[in-house]
């Protein structure tokens, strides 16, 4: 199928001015977004998605996860539709573009596609998954594993909140709970728009990311358990200190990461001090180790290697390690054939773009589990994100937008 001429291009401006009235809904109290999953706001901006897509004339089906779907017609009604989408909730402190970018970049494809009278063979499908982000209700990605069949959706309507609120209690009560069976759908092909979410796009000069790859991950939640004493009257030669643990299993992750560059990263992030009293020696300290590789081996060589050298280390100094798997994400391939759209439609329209992959997880990683699928991702000030600060130009986003169209128009196959 001949793919768009470079002459298409979408409604920049009508894009941005989605974008911001989005954003007035859920308003952080830093300039960014508070649009958590299942809460009001987050049902205020699926009303007004919903609107926005009546409007253009698609057809609404709402899941059992609350995942939204807006469906465009295509002129073979025996054709798998092309779906493009992304999130609309947002973390606490959270951006206007990350997730919402790829929801509303999706429904601009589709207006473009009226304003030009553009029919397709198969039908195309703006898609808003359910709780991408995971900070209310754990994991993140919660709606598209339960599509994957990754996560079970019963175990899903149990998730709790840090005020004991029941995920599907909180779906129900907000009206999103849809009748649709989940996974009961079936895809040509998906495409995910998102901001980079990381510095290299910027850094690079380019105004194209073209996502080959996602990054695996290991979550390591790891104990150091030492002694519990008075800081000033114990002689350091007794003490038996979890956090000076702590310190060296810290370092131990750094050297790992850094050993397998430039094709991982590694960090801790959550910590528990126990009993986290200022005249008192650290008794056990509980962290979690994230490793992210878009390689299996060199993620499992890195979790392998902590494994070993971490209780020896802590064993030196008189405390004990111990650790467990608590988050397992195996690194996605994109399909080649959509990885190979996305980069000639940037070709085609003049836009500067490198491969990239992607540091985060997004909705497309599990979709791919099924479905032929890649991201097209814009760059953001400084890298920023999931920070009221996040910051994108209209420029970028237009762009962004303009490839994406050009790959899902190729995708869906235009007809006439």
């Amino acid at each position: 199928m001949p793919a768009p001429g470079e002459n298409l291009k979408i409604n920049g401006d009508r894009l941005w001015d989605s974008l911001m009235e989005m954003a007035q809904i859920g308003p952080g109290v830093a300039g960014g977004n508070n649009r958590q999953t299942l809460t009001d706001e987050d049902s205020e901006g699926r009303h007004l998605f919903q609107r926005w897509c009546e409007e253009a004339g698609l057809s609404m089906g709402v899941d059992e996860m609350g995942t939204m779907f807006a469906m465009r017609p295509g002129t073979d009604p025996d054709a798998l539709p092309v779906y493009v989408g992304s999130h609309l909730d947002t973390q606490p402190t959270g951006g206007k573009y990350d997730g919402v970018l790829g929801v509303l970049g999706g429904l601009e494809i589709v207006r473009t596609m009226n304003d030009l009278g553009i029919k397709t063979k198969h039908p195309v499908v703006v898609t808003n998954w359910t709780n991408e982000e995971g900070t209310r209700f754990a994991p993140a990605m919660l709606a598209s594993g339960v599509f994957a069949g990754v996560l079970d959706r019963d175990w899903a309507y149990d998730r709790r909140d840090a005020r004991g609120l029941r995920f599907g209690d909180e779906l129900e009560r907000i009206g999103w709970k849809g009748p649709e069976k989940v996974g009961a759908r079936k895809m040509h092909a998906f495409f995910e728009l998102h901001i980079e979410q990381g510095p290299i796009l910027e850094a690079e000069g380019k105004q194209i990311g073209v996502v080959t790859h996602g990054q695996g991950l290991r979550w390591i939640q790891c104990t150091v358990t030492g002694k519990g004493q008075h800081t000033g009257s114990t002689p350091m030669y007794m003490r038996r200190n979890a956090g000076r643990g702590l310190a060296r299993v810290t370092e131990l992750v750094h050297e790992i990461a850094m050993k397998h560059q430039p094709n991982a990263v590694g960090a801790i992030g959550h910590i528990d001090v126990h009993p986290n009293s200022r005249n008192i020696i650290p008794e056990k300290v509980v962290f979690t180790v994230d490793f992210r590789s878009h390689k299996l081996d060199v993620l499992e060589a890195m979790v392998a290697e902590l494994a070993v050298r971490a209780p020896g280390i802590c064993a030196d100094i008189g405390v004990k390690f111990t650790s467990e798997v608590v988050g397992f994400f195996d690194p996605p391939a994109f399909d080649p054939v959509l990885v190979e759209r996305v980069r000639n439609a940037a070709d085609r329209l003049g836009y500067s773009h490198m491969d990239i992959i992607s540091g985060a997880g997004h909705d497309a990683c599990w979709v791919n589990r099924l479905y032929p699928t890649t991201m097209v991702m814009c760059p953001c000030v400084d890298g920023l994100s999931h920070n009221e600060a996040e910051e994108i130009s209209k420029d970028w986003a237009t762009a962004g937008t303009d490839v994406l169209m050009h790959a899902v128009l190729e995708t869906a196959e235009v007809v006439g």
